[in-house]
């Protein structure tokens, strides 16, 4: 099997980092796949892309180099010290392949605009994938959450997308938006792993299809979601009526600091109250609020409220206190969705991936939240792969 290009914007971030060093770490023996879903039993036998074959790259707005950065997270517990010292070497290989950008701000205008800017992102995205001579990459979106922007007809199509970029005023779309239409105009699949708007609009999704690229998304499951999308149909399975359901997140790190600003947070927060919302209907009071608090670092404590009614209206509480490293968990889901879009795509698939809901907080495809039913659905996938698979070698 063909080695796959990896490019990552955010490539220089926590969990970017933290995905590579893992990587790398896992491609040499030194770790084991923990976290990994691709890893365990379901996916023995499926044809998947092995780790050591995926070439990592990206872009980054910082320029700490990639070796500093899991110097950095390795004496943040997020990963072992030990590891990024030894393969400090690796890492300087592979921060070669990741640019240094500017960047912009949402509703600060691009250098020269929003249509040059999209053509130095494209640039650099055929550059990666030619100086790597790579017949295949997905590129990832790891960046920070961005404000959420009006969508308006000119998303619809991509001809109107490309003339109203031409003219667009600061504040017209985000670095997300502008990464997603750069991918796949170059011809690579996408997952966008955030909460910010990309490849779901229109006039991307329509790319997708006519080109026949896979792409999935958006906001990567990791934590208290996960849970959520778990203990949610305990309830209404056991005809258990939710009265209300709050949570309050605490976490530091960069991420935490760019969700201090209201218009982050909102965007954030309409991912994670949507399965909730979803699942229990309109009748439960459901509300989530996220703190920064700086000393936290990149270690996340998450605290729900569940109040529920039971037998004859008896009225209980449930209470939980999730506390993880966002990086270690969000990482390996990253090199999860990597490999699996790569494998719908080498299968002729291509459009939205639902098998691929399990991953998000809000799957772009609008299927159910039930983690359990999502399994379910991704395994089944995982089967007809490996049967596939198993008649070609007959």
């Amino acid at each position: 099997m063909s080695r796959l290009g990896v490019y990552m914007i955010g490539a220089r971030g926590n969990v970017a980092a933290t995905a590579i060093t893992g990587a790398l770490a896992i491609s040499q023996g030194r770790a084991a796949a923990h976290g990994m879903v691709t890893t365990g039993p379901e996916f023995k036998g499926v044809p998947l892309t092995a780790i050591q074959d995926l070439v990592f790259g990206g872009c980054d707005v910082s320029a700490i180099s990639l070796a500093d950065k899991a110097t950095e997270i390795g004496q943040s517990r997020i990963v072992p010290l030990d590891l990024a010292r030894e393969l400090k070497a690796d890492l300087v290989e592979v921060d070669r392949r990741i640019a240094t950008v500017e960047g912009f701000k949402f509703g600060a205008l691009p250098r020269g605009g929003y249509l040059p800017e999209l053509t130095r992102i494209e640039e650099r995205i055929a550059r990666f994938r030619a100086d790597n001579n790579l017949a295949r990459v997905v590129v990832v979106n790891l960046c920070s959450t961005e404000p959420h922007f009006a969508e308006t007809p000119d998303f619809d199509t991509p001809e109107g997308l490309v003339a109203a970029l031409a003219k667009a005023p600061a504040g017209f779309c985000t670095g997300t938006l502008l990464n997603a239409l750069a991918a796949l105009r170059q011809g690579c699949a996408y997952v966008n792993f955030t909460p910010s708007q990309g490849s779901e609009l229109p006039a991307l999704r329509k790319i997708a299809r006519d080109s026949k690229l896979p792409h999935a998304g958006k906001d990567g499951k990791t934590g208290e979601t996960l849970l959520k999308t778990v203990l949610g149909p305990m309830f209404l399975a056991r005809n258990l009526k939710v009265l209300s359901w709050v949570g309050n997140n605490f976490l530091g790190n960069n991420d935490g600091a760019v969700l201090d600003a209201p218009a982050a947070k909102d965007s954030k927060l309409r991912q994670k109250d949507a399965a909730l919302r979803e699942m229990l209907g309109g009748d439960s009071f459901v509300r989530t609020d996220i703190q920064y608090v700086p000393s936290l670092g990149d270690w996340k404590t998450a605290w729900d409220l569940i109040h529920f009614e039971g037998f004859l209206g008896t009225q209980m509480t449930l209470q939980f206190t999730w506390q993880g490293c966002d990086s270690a968990l969000a990482a390996p889901l990253v090199l999860d969705l990597v490999r699996l879009v790569d494998a719908a795509w080498r299968n002729g698939e291509s459009g939205l991936l639902p098998q691929l809901s399990p991953f998000f907080k809000n799957p772009l495809d609008g299927h159910t939240h039930d983690f359990a039913q999502q399994m379910a659905g991704l395994c089944s996938w995982a089967d007809q792969l490996r049967a596939a698979r198993l008649n070609t070698m007959r």
